[in-house]
């Protein structure tokens, strides 16, 4: 066998179709896009158009809404908070808060404030400063030693304080 022998299987490549060639390739004078207007023209089609039938997404109903006042936290669970300190990322004698789990590289971002979760356990004392905990959270931290302050979320502009 050479190099010169290899070839596709028969079939395999079919060459395209070249439209607007004539009359006699079969796909000649409109190139098989019918008569004239919108949707012979390239880069416009009506979409979601159904033949005048009333289109799908107008024939469901709308459902749900967005809370443009949702409050996102950064959320993590006792176990993730074991690990880090097991990896010596945070220091069980200061204070665990936002800017802390941010800098050991255990959350990314804090968004709006981070929420304490109670999946895990935690052998740690650690004094911690969340936004916002579960009763199980708490419950785990104050049994290791440890203690839990909730802050308050920052007031948003244009509220009173």
């Amino acid at each position: 066998m050479k190099l010169s022998d290899i070839a596709d299987n028969p079939g395999s490549r079919k060459k395209r179709m070249r439209v607007g060639r004539g009359i006699g390739s079969g796909k000649g004078k409109q190139s098989g896009r019918g008569g004239k207007g919108q949707t012979a023209r390239s880069g416009v089609r009506i979409k979601g158009f159904e033949g005048g039938q009333m289109p799908m997404h107008r024939r469901l109903p709308k459902r749900g809404f967005n809370n443009i006042f949702r409050v996102e936290f950064a959320e993590i669970n006792l176990d993730r908070l074991q690990d880090a300190v097991d990896a010596k990322k945070l220091d069980t004698g200061s204070v665990v808060n936002a800017e802390a789990l941010v800098k050991a590289g255990v959350l990314r971002r804090s968004k709006a404030g981070v929420r304490l979760l109670g999946r895990g356990e935690l052998k740690a004392k650690l004094n911690i400063e969340v936004h916002g905990a579960s009763k199980s959270a708490i419950a785990a931290v104050e049994k290791a030693g440890g203690s839990v302050k909730i802050l308050a979320p920052a007031p948003e502009e244009g509220e009173a304080a």
